[in-house]
């Protein structure tokens, strides 16, 4: 194992840490944004809505532009993006500057995303065996430390730019001297022109849509189950199971330990069983978390539910970006090609997200909240039918579930 692996993980380990930050501190800071921009009930949607769709255009974006730049370039300045954005949505004054901001942010995060995923992807070819888990677990505790923060924040009744502000100090230039040691993999040892970060070879046009239709499916109802969790998790638990409002912030927290706990470990399934095992489980947990939820009598076993629900989903995501980076260099060996299949894929991550609270909140009104449930369980349960698709083919990973031995990718992406 080189030195550059080592750091280039540890570094896009810190990259994922720091996203999940951040994006947990714009989510659960709504309220208070909302309240700072005087943004009505009617416009908010809107302006929810329209970070997922430009994170979409992001994603698209990103595409193209890592055929000419390599994806480490573009982590390693969508990131600094992204946080200054935060500041920016935490420290206007009027809503066009709310306006702006969010747009940034949202365009930033889709490259950011991909990027970060990309990278991700082609690290775990050069090494030969599942990592790609324990960059998404590094998100999840970013995720609960952001949550963490914001909810400080409010507690102390601090202004948001002051929340906001203490964060970006910290984490804008811990990120920029992390991405020196970022890693481009499969590109690392390509030949190129190393002053503009091009890589020799170019990224090809990758994989059709329909090789990649399994998977966008996948990740799509990966986020409709999140997406629920996330947004109607504790409307159900205090307006169907009868729980007190303090009780019903906690599954989410629940939700998102016990996430941070499966993917920590879950490279260890993958090594152990396979990728379609883990997958073909994690669906199955999902699916029965959910059905759990549907017919729990009372507020202790829904947060059960919850709890088999984080268990389940966390694999299912970070093994798709695997998934679609493995098949696009199985059957398009040009550099690139793994690039642009992650970010095609990474757009149906904001499809799923957009599409899971307002499906759950429409059929919860027409019929029954318990009923809704019911349509993510059965969404993620389709995804048994196409695990098939995570599986590694025997030249590329040996008779077993792994690579007998590490690749040598070569320089690092800053030129060590």
């Amino acid at each position: 194992m080189t030195d550059v692996l080592r750091h280039g993980r540890a570094s896009l380990a810190f990259g994922f840490f720091a996203q999940g930050v951040a994006f947990a501190l714009l989510v659960t800071r709504i309220p208070a944004i909302q309240d700072r921009y005087g943004v009505s009930d009617a416009l908010l949607p809107v302006f929810l809505a329209a970070v997922p769709i430009l994170a979409g255009v992001g994603s698209v974006v990103s595409e193209r532009l890592v055929r000419r730049v390599r994806p480490s370039r573009l982590l390693r300045w969508s990131q600094p993006v992204v946080l200054l954005a935060l500041l920016g949505v935490g420290a206007g004054d009027r809503v066009a500057v709310l306006a702006v901001a969010l747009a940034v942010f949202g365009l930033a995060v889709g490259a950011l995303d991909a990027s970060m995923n990309m990278l991700g992807v082609s690290l775990q070819r050069a090494y030969g065996r599942s990592i790609m888990l324990g960059f998404h677990a590094a998100y999840s505790l970013g995720g609960i430390l952001g949550a963490s923060l914001a909810w400080a924040g409010a507690h102390w009744d601090l202004a948001l730019w002051v929340s906001y502000l203490q964060v970006v100090v910290l984490l804008l230039p811990a990120a920029l001297v992390g991405s020196r040691w970022y890693v481009d993999g499969e590109r690392g040892g390509v030949a190129g022109d190393a002053s503009t970060g091009r890589s020799g070879g170019g990224a090809g046009a990758g994989v059709g849509f329909k090789v990649l239709l399994p998977l966008c499916l996948v990740m799509t109802f990966a986020y409709i189950g999140d997406s629920t969790v996330s947004n109607w998790s504790a409307k159900y638990l205090q307006d169907v199971l009868g729980s007190s409002e303090q009780l019903a912030t906690v599954p989410y927290n629940v939700y998102m330990v016990t996430t941070l706990v499966g993917r920590a470990v879950g490279d260890f399934g993958v090594r152990r069983f396979g990728a379609v095992a883990v997958v073909r489980g994690g669906a199955v947990v999902a699916a029965g978390g959910f059905a759990v939820v549907a017919s729990a009598p009372g507020a202790w076993v829904g947060m059960l539910g919850f709890t088999l629900l984080g268990l389940g989903l966390c694999v299912l995501v970070p093994q798709t970006f695997a998934a679609a980076g493995r098949l696009a260099a199985e059957r398009d060996g040009r550099p690139g090609a793994s690039d642009a299949a992650v970010a095609r894929l990474n757009v149906f991550n904001y499809v799923g997200f957009l599409i899971g609270s307002p499906l759950v909140g429409a059929l919860g009104d027409a019929w029954s909240y318990r009923g809704a449930m019911l349509v993510p369980m059965v969404l993620v349960l389709v995804t048994v039918v196409y695990a098939r698709s995570f599986e590694a083919q025997p030249d590329r990973y040996g008779g077993g579930h792994e690579r007998p031995r590490t690749a040598d990718v070569g320089r690092g992406s800053n030129g060590l």
